[in-house]
């Protein structure tokens, strides 16, 4: 067997250590943090726990923050900073006014800059907030790899584009959730999300009042004593009340698809579940207790935190603003 001249084998190895050190995920692991700072994650886990107990509501509000990140430049942190001229992601029509738990991330990046200057990015803590905050209100855990990196540019149109609707058609949501790695199958259960967290009346109004442009018409499909309900929290033309996405509001169970089932969901795109096959079937198998909901969601948010880790990134000394 003959041997390879010296230059061309320094080439090679060239190019293998260039390949693994560029590669975004080269160096994360569940343990990334383990000497760099080793309370890390219980420091995360400590402060999340603290602040559900305060306001078992913010568990809806950091999962809505890690997923919404996501879907725009990957699990960046991106939705965190602040722009001088409302242009960021955090000023995107769907973010603006109901994006919730800035102050809660900003305290416990406090936290860990006081352990350890530096070192935890701020997507990393969106991430273990979101899978702390779902566990601490009955979820499942789901794997993380640590070591992601804060971006550095946050466009609000782009989470104008890339964000779902809870005015999406069946196959608006198909293709939001495909443009970022995402079967249908795992969409409808991403969607059970929603069985924490809240919302305000101008997600639903368009289905109670004038539906599809129809003077004085709700939406056929939604039921009728939820229409009633919803009316009386939401008048025409103002602003209302602040309405939970179902019954357990604060509890992570199956009751959301259930309702979805019994044409009680309260997002448009709910109720567009049950338009297609596919997405009747699965509302219909994870309406029932004792169903793989918790451990499906689990599964789709291990992917969901692994969509396109920044590569050009930094660890942000303030969460809301990019190194100087």
């Amino acid at each position: 067997m003959g041997s390879f001249p010296p230059f061309r084998f320094l080439s090679m190895l060239g190019l293998i250590l260039l390949a693994t050190t560029t590669d975004a995920h080269s160096y994360s692991g569940a343990d990334y943090y383990k000497d760099s700072c080793p309370q890390a994650t219980t420091i995360v886990t400590d402060m999340v726990n603290n602040f559900l107990k305060a306001n078992k509501n913010l568990a809806g509000g950091f999962l809505r923050l890690h997923f919404h990140d996501c879907f725009v430049r990957g699990c960046d942190a991106s939705v965190l900073l602040n722009s001088p001229t409302n242009t960021a992601e955090k000023d995107a029509r769907p973010n603006a006014g109901s994006l919730r738990g800035f102050h809660e991330i900003d305290q416990i990046k406090a936290a860990l800059e006081a352990e350890c200057p530096g070192i935890v990015s701020c997507a990393d803590i969106l991430a273990l907030a979101a899978r702390d905050a779902t566990v601490k209100v009955g979820g499942h855990s789901w794997s993380l790899d640590l070591g992601r990196k804060d971006g550095k540019v946050s466009i609000a149109s782009e989470a104008d584009v890339k964000l779902p609707s809870p005015f999406s058609t069946y196959d608006e949501l198909v293709q939001n959730f495909g443009d970022v790695g995402f079967t249908q199958e795992e969409m409808v259960i991403l969607s059970g999300g929603h069985t924490i967290g809240r919302s305000s009346c101008g997600a639903v109004q368009p289905r109670l009042y004038n539906f599809n442009g129809v003077a004085g018409l709700t939406d056929p499909s939604i039921d009728p004593s939820l229409a009633k309900q919803l009316k009386k929290k939401c008048p025409e033309n103002e602003s209302g009340s602040t309405l939970a996405m179902d019954s357990t509001k604060n509890t992570f169970d199956h009751l959301y698809f259930k309702a979805v089932l019994n044409n009680k969901g309260l997002f448009q795109s709910d109720a567009n579940l049950l338009t297609n096959p596919v997405g009747k079937e699965l509302v219909t198998r994870y309406s029932k207790a004792g169903s793989s909901f918790s451990s499906d969601f689990a599964a789709a948010m291990t992917k969901m935190s692994n969509i396109q880790w920044a590569t050009d990134g930094e660890v942000r000394r303030v969460c809301s603003i990019i190194n100087q």
